[in-house]
């Protein structure tokens, strides 16, 4: 399970249900690449808005293994093909997130910068759980 970060004015998840699947690229972090090289087809993430909104606004699927991005000149950068599976009934904000004890010394909340996160099945259903409250 893992949140994938972006700015929505670069990507947004309508764009990505617009799409319907895309190339998750241009992470360059080594701790980023090393989640993404990390996933599996089949595993959940949940999409999340940088900048001004900080939230968790939809699920994502992650579609393929991690290969090595064909528009990089750099042979360690990797991506995944991911699809979306669906908007999360209302945004759970950073805010929110950090409030709770099941983020406390996550990256998430750690490494603000990390674009790729891994999260464990209790902060996934934690977010879960916020995004129906």
């Amino acid at each position: 399970m893992w949140l994938l970060k972006t700015e929505p004015t670069d990507y947004s998840y309508d764009e990505l249900e617009e799409e319907g699947r895309t190339r998750w690229d241009g992470v360059s972090n080594p701790a980023a690449l090393k989640n993404i090289r990390a996933m599996k087809a089949g595993d959940r993430a949940f999409l999340y808005h940088t900048g001004k909104e900080k939230a968790a606004v939809g699920v994502v699927e992650i579609v393929s293994e991690a290969y090595p991005d064909p528009e990089a000149k750099d042979p360690r950068r990797v991506v995944v093909d991911v699809e979306p599976r669906g908007r999360l009934g209302r945004p759970v904000t950073l805010g929110e997130m950090k409030a709770l004890p099941a983020f406390e010394g996550s990256p998430l909340v750690r490494q603000g910068r990390l674009s790729v996160v891994p999260l464990t099945a209790d902060q996934w259903k934690t977010i879960e759980e916020w995004s129906r409250a």
